[in-house]
């Protein structure tokens, strides 16, 4: 057999064996190597912690600010509340769908569930006036106030957004295998991700505020906005199913809280708050 043709023959052997071994390979892609199509979903629950505030109280007689007024959440803690259909707007939750238009990139849409109490019987120092009419029951406290400390007694003010401070939100989140740093290398059974993300939405709460002994208005009412910036650990089991454990940073702004059923009777405030998250979800290909 001349060279050249041996040459050939050598070489269509290769390139066989070659093609062969890439179309039955011995160890096949995993079906976390890649998450672009993929949908995810989670739900769980949180616990904040919230920044000193100025409140501003407006409505007819009075208009006063309250200057770093003090709150807190509302946990249910362990509770089957987070499971209950019926009941599931009791405890402090997180609920995200989402949709990942690459590998590491994903868009989403959630609802965080939170709580706010204002604490009660604090001091606090007051600017402003407040001028009611003698028959009503805030008369009591008429009079010009000027970095005055008030006690926030329930005759004088309960204010919280208890049902809830519902954050209402989009954005986009990043993920990131770091299973090969602990040792994994079968990622189909047990994956280790980094998350991290930035949101923004507006907020609806439920308001339950009692003003100078006023009425509440204790309605659903879109009252501001907010953003947020997150960062967790991700760990994904048998493919489809994750547990999420994430801290946020955000900062509000609701400058239309209705607070009675009044329609001149208004408050406004801003605050950062730090949220820590625990929550269980799905991700797959329709």
């Amino acid at each position: 057999m001349n060279q050249p043709l041996l040459k050939v023959l050598l070489t269509f052997c290769i390139f066989s064996q070659y093609t062969f071994a890439q179309q039955t390979p011995d160890s096949p892609e995993k079906y976390t190597a890649h998450n672009k199509g993929k949908f995810y979903i989670y739900w769980g629950g949180n616990r904040e912690s919230y920044s000193e505030s100025d409140i501003n109280f407006t409505g007819d007689g009075y208009n006063f600010t309250l200057y770093d007024v003090g709150a807190q959440d509302k946990p249910k803690g362990w509770t089957i509340d987070y499971i209950n259909p019926c009941r599931m707007t009791i405890p402090q939750t997180n609920l995200r769908v989402g949709y990942y238009v690459t590998n590491h990139y994903s868009i989403g849409i959630g609802l965080d569930h939170m709580k706010y109490v204002m604490n009660q019987n604090q001091y606090v120092k007051t600017n402003g006036y407040i001028n009611l009419p003698q028959d009503q029951a805030g008369a009591a406290f008429n009079g010009i106030y000027n970095n005055i400390p008030v006690q926030m007694t329930e005759d004088f003010l309960t204010f919280e957004h208890t049902d809830g401070l519902n954050y209402i939100n989009a954005g986009i989140s990043r993920m990131d295998d770091f299973s090969e740093y602990f040792g994994i290398t079968n990622t189909d059974k047990i994956q280790i991700n980094l998350t991290e993300g930035v949101y923004g939405g507006f907020l609806y709460p439920k308001t339950n505020a009692k003003v100078l002994g006023k009425q509440r208005h204790d309605d659903f009412h879109i009252s501001g906005f907010g953003v947020t910036a997150e960062a967790g650990i991700n760990i994904t089991f048998f493919k489809h199913f994750f547990v999420l454990g994430e801290f946020k940073s955000g900062y509000i702004t609701m400058p239309d809280i209705r607070t009675t059923y009044r329609g001149a009777d208004r408050a406004s405030q801003n605050f950062s708050y730090f949220q820590r998250m625990i929550s269980v979800g799905g991700i797959f290909k329709l």
